[in-house]
């Protein structure tokens, strides 16, 4: 009998051992957990209050000339029951950026209620047909609308496919640049330029062809105002206008060629 006491009480030293490790190890874990769940508790509580604390009653757009209010609303992604405290800047700058008419923007919080956003937009710079389709293109020549309807802008036009003809776009956008600062547009009625080759750039000056190539545009420009000035007091029916070359002028009547 002594010996089966001997054993049992040896059993129950061994349990005592065993069970002081793992309640250590449960209260370093309890110490651990509880401060953390009590700061998830109160950090929900304050977002809680923070969610309808400051509610969002306006948004004001300064700057906005192409795109309504309401369009810009619709871009910031901002829902009805919005809190100005808890809604992200960061969100509504990058929702309102995604617009191509949209070359920079900045988001500032008024409280208690009110969420500024200031616009600049891009300008419209040119028209480009494109198989019949028409975008309003700035002026680094980004898409920036298909036109839908008939009313169309003065703008001048580009002929082509920026996708197709990269380098040919590229030089019809600085082409229609310096038509814009030789003050053609407030001459004209209808400006077109062909996008094709760029060594073949072509512009469409109310029903006059003027072949312009690559290059030296400003120069060009002047000389065919000056050439214009000629070919209005001689009453000369023009056929086309060659700039493409340096030290001369080709001015192709409706029957025969002039060299200048």
């Amino acid at each position: 009998m002594k010996s089966v006491k001997r054993v049992r009480k040896n059993t129950i030293v061994n349990e005592d051992h065993l069970t002081k490790p793992a309640l250590l190890r449960l209260k370093q874990t309890a110490a651990v957990v509880v401060p953390l769940l009590a700061l998830l508790i109160v950090s929900y509580a304050v977002y809680a209050v923070f969610r309808t604390a400051f509610p969002l009653q306006q948004i004001t757009f300064t700057g906005n000339q192409h795109l309504n209010d309401e369009d810009l609303r619709a871009l910031t992604g901002l829902g009805v029951k919005e809190s100005l405290a808890t809604l992200s800047s960061g969100s509504v700058f990058r929702n309102i950026s995604a617009s191509p008419w949209i070359r920079s923007v900045s988001v500032r919080k008024e409280f208690p209620g009110t969420l500024q956003v200031l616009i600049k937009e891009a300008e419209p710079f040119a028209l480009l047909d494109m198989g019949g389709r028409h975008f309003i293109v700035d002026n680094k020549g980004k898409l920036l609308e298909e036109l839908k309807d008939s009313s169309v802008p003065f703008l001048p036009i580009i002929v082509g496919n920026p996708f197709e003809k990269k380098e040919a776009f590229g030089e019809a956008i600085n082409l229609v640049k310096a038509i814009k600062e030789a003050g053609l547009l407030s001459l004209k009625d209808r400006i077109e330029v062909i996008a094709n080759k760029q060594q073949e750039m072509t512009a469409n000056f109310d029903g006059v062809v003027v072949k312009v190539g690559t290059g030296d545009y400003h120069e060009k420009l002047v000389r065919l105002l000056e050439l214009e000035q000629e070919i209005k007091s001689r009453r000369i029916p023009v056929d086309y206008i060659d700039l493409r070359f340096a030290n001369r002028v080709v001015v192709k009547p409706v029957n025969a060629v002039v060299r200048r």
